[in-house]
């Protein structure tokens, strides 16, 4: 006959586990000997294994002993039943370490491909983290506001980096951050961005973006607000004929007045 810590031994477990399986009635206790202590035998032995293995499997406590009582067709359903459960709780599990993966990735979380791409293109023409970061933010809420045009949004801003003045703009604008209002490089900016939607309208390259008149607002206002020379940029364009910035467009002259 065997002692509480040689059972405990034998099934692998502790001699705690073998009293709180006495006191969910998991383990039935046994009689006491003369000297006052528990006295187990094989049978206690082989239950306790079982309860272990079937715990270490991801049963639960409560239905542990449903098993140990079950006829072999009812262990094997019952065995499916978890299986069942437990490889649901994998795909969980995989499905949360992706969106900690996304999170620690920092942009992949609230961004299509097709813009974690194009902000890579960016990284690789040298342009500060600083100002990708801000393009970030905008193109988080603009891919919200148009998921189903997000892609060719996207692969029309990958056509626009072929043209020389258009990867000359995103150099200057790496900078921008820094720039006081009166920077020269302000008018530079403001120069290649006049030619850009110029050459954009003589082509009739020019495409509806979807956005709400409010929405084309919280983006103007967020570009205006990111740099002391922002403000004067979008003075300059206006000299030059055109504002805003999400939506550039013409300012009505005089000829185009009633």
């Amino acid at each position: 006959m065997l002692t509480i810590s040689q059972l405990a031994a034998y099934a692998g477990v502790t001699v705690a586990t073998v009293r709180h399986y006495h006191k969910i009635g998991l383990l039935p206790e046994p009689g006491r000997d003369r000297s006052g202590y528990r006295s187990y035998d094989a049978a206690a032995v082989v239950r306790l294994i079982r309860i272990h293995i079937l715990a270490s499997a991801g049963v639960p406590l409560a239905q542990v002993e449903e098993l140990l009582d079950a006829d072999p067709q009812e262990f094997a359903d019952e065995v499916r039943q978890i299986d069942k459960r437990l490889r649901a709780e994998v795909r969980q599990v995989q499905e949360t370490r992706r969106r900690l993966a996304r999170l620690a990735a920092g942009e992949h979380m609230a961004l299509p491909a097709s813009v974690v791409g194009y902000l890579d293109r960016l990284r690789d023409l040298g342009i500060e983290e600083r100002y990708i970061e801000r393009e970030r933010d905008a193109w988080i809420m603009v891919a919200a506001q148009i998921p189903g045009q997000i892609d060719a949004v996207i692969a029309q801003k990958h056509a626009d980096l072929d043209d020389p003045d258009m990867v000359r703009l995103y150099t200057l604008l790496s900078g921008a951050l820094d720039w006081t209002a009166d920077d020269p490089r302000v008018v530079e900016a403001a120069d290649i961005l006049d030619r850009i939607t110029t050459r954009a309208v003589e082509s009739g390259d020019i495409r509806e973006d979807g956005f709400d008149d409010s929405f084309v607002d919280l983006l103007d206002t967020t570009m205006a607000e990111s740099a002391p020379a922002a403000k004067r940029l979008l003075t300059l364009l206006e000299e030059r004929g055109w504002k805003g910035w999400t939506r550039l467009e013409r300012v009505p002259g005089e000829d185009d007045t009633p």
